[in-house]
């Protein structure tokens, strides 16, 4: 298994990943793209000055895209590293989105891929990671909580927790 940045030979796997969470409607958390006019080789540049604080939006903050990967070189999901927080992060969002393609659910991966994404959050030297869930959310619950996440409050909906990430 292996949390990298994505590149350019991830293309296809990539795609059928996006593919599967479209058909399924599904949330696709740590993962954005334009469904109206994607282009596979604009994302990666995209996400590359994105994580240098390049041209992104007022609101947004500089971040990393990863995706998560099995054995057999197959995108199992993603997860996006926010290298700080604003107020509207620090609220509901946190340092960390992540999720799992839905054939693919239930298996764990989730777990091991928040567990890499906070290693990388330590290589970036984000001490204490903020990843927060909706309330009504079991499942990320119980991925935040086996990856050492307490509970600090409830905002809005949004359970916040703190995962130490030394």
């Amino acid at each position: 298994m292996e949390l990298r940045r994505p590149r350019l030979e991830d293309k296809e796997t990539i795609l059928d990943m996006m593919a599967e969470f479209e058909e399924t409607e599904s949330a696709h958390d740590g993962g954005f793209w334009d469904r109206e006019s994607f282009d596979y080789e604009a994302w990666l540049e995209k996400n590359l000055t994105n994580e240098m604080g390049i041209g992104i939006p007022e609101h947004f903050v500089p971040s990393v895209q990863f995706v998560f990967f099995d054995d057999n070189s197959r995108a199992l999901g993603f997860l996006h590293l926010r290298l700080r927080l604003n107020e509207s992060l620090l609220s509901k969002g946190g340092h960390i989105g992540y999720s799992i393609r839905p054939s693919a659910r239930g298996n764990g991966y989730a777990t091991k891929q928040l567990c890499y994404g906070l290693k990388e959050a330590k290589r970036k030297n984000i001490p204490k990671a903020l990843l927060t869930c909706d309330v009504t959310n079991a499942a990320s619950r119980a991925v935040i909580l086996a990856n050492g996440g307490a509970l600090e409050d409830v905002r809005d909906g949004a359970e916040r927790y703190w995962i130490d990430t030394e």
